[in-house]
């Protein structure tokens, strides 16, 4: 390992060589390459985790380019996956990081293989569903889960450590929220770098062992409107079923649904079947849609303005509608069982 290339951070007092080290021997997994995974992923593998493991499930569109930082022009041409896209930035930054991307779901059924040897997990999705199940598997297996969120000019940020800290159930409540989302009222690039910032800073302390100086506050800010608000993370609440039961809801849902709204995407995800031959579908549905194949996806266009965007893992984007119903009909009438 050349260790060279980081000789202004081992001159940081708290990291220094041996700091360096144990970083350079850790796995963080990030789950999404947007906003927040595209900065924190950058972040990381410049500092020289020795590991990246990072899975989304979506593909690189002109209007991510405003913030997502790992992403350009000729990513949207080709319609690259974004963990895809992202795995060719990060490896020109760094050839001494080992990058895993995934194309995929963090699900029920996803998240052991996910997870098994990760030091650390990282949050960079946009709902709360996702959130839950990185949360409880966190605090299952142990392993400190870096929490963010991002929206308009405002963030929110925390490092749940367990046995040490409440998690996220306790401080947010399920199914709240006032569900604004970036596709509905936007978000500035700043508020964007500000939260990834915050999580990799208490990441980095985590695996630097330097875990006295934790923040073990939930931070919250507006940095247009200059709020900024620190809750210190203290005892778990009484009624929290991971921190008091142990019971970890998210990973006791025995299925996942076939039918998933992408919330302010104008988007429906259905995963129906447990794989998708894209040669055989870009000959079927050239009869009727306008297509583009790549390597990784294949993307119809259909007469009544709807994309279907077909994945290998058996995953259908149906865009242009948010009602399941709709899309259900759709992907009935085109692709079937």
């Amino acid at each position: 390992m050349d260790l060279a290339r980081y000789s202004r951070q081992m001159l940081f007092e708290p990291i220094k060589e041996d700091g360096q080290r144990h970083l350079s021997d850790s796995t963080a997994l990030v789950v999404g390459a947007g906003a927040l995974g595209t900065v924190i992923s950058n972040q990381l593998v410049r500092a020289g985790i020795g590991k990246l493991r990072m899975i989304d499930r979506d593909y690189v569109e002109m209007s991510n380019l405003q913030r997502q930082m790992l992403f350009d022009e000729e990513d949207v041409q080709h319609v690259l996956p974004k963990a895809v896209a992202a795995k060719n930035k990060l490896e020109k930054m760094n050839s001494q990081v080992t990058i895993e991307p995934i194309v995929g779901n963090a699900s029920v059924e996803s998240i052991d293989d996910l997870i098994k040897d990760a030091h650390v997990v990282l949050d960079g999705t946009d709902n709360f569903s996702t959130r839950y199940l990185l949360n409880d598997a966190c605090f299952k297996y142990q392993i400190p889960f870096s929490y963010g969120g991002v929206v308009s000019s405002r963030g929110m940020t925390a490092f749940f450590m367990p046995g040490k800290t409440p998690c996220l159930r306790c401080i947010t409540k399920e199914g709240g929220g006032n569900a604004q989302t970036c596709d509905t009222v936007g978000v500035i690039s700043p508020a964007v770098d500000m939260v990834a910032s915050f999580q990799v800073t208490e990441t980095l302390k985590y695996l630097t062992g330097n875990e006295r100086s934790l923040r073990n506050t939930l931070k919250t800010f507006d940095v247009w409107h200059n709020h900024h608000y620190d809750m210190k993370l203290a005892t778990a609440s009484p009624d929290c079923p991971v921190c008091r039961h142990h019971e970890f809801p998210a990973l006791q849902q025995t299925a996942q649904s076939e039918e998933t709204v992408l919330c302010g995407r104008d988007t429906v995800q259905i995963h129906r079947k447990p794989g998708i031959n894209l040669d055989q579908w870009e000959h079927t549905l050239r009869k009727v849609a306008n297509v583009k194949r790549t390597p990784f996806l294949l993307k119809a266009t259909l007469q009544e303005g709807i994309h279907f965007v077909m994945f290998t893992d058996g995953r259908v984007l149906v865009q242009g509608t948010e009602d399941p119903v709709q899309a259900r009909t759709l992907y009935d009438r085109y692709i079937g069982s």
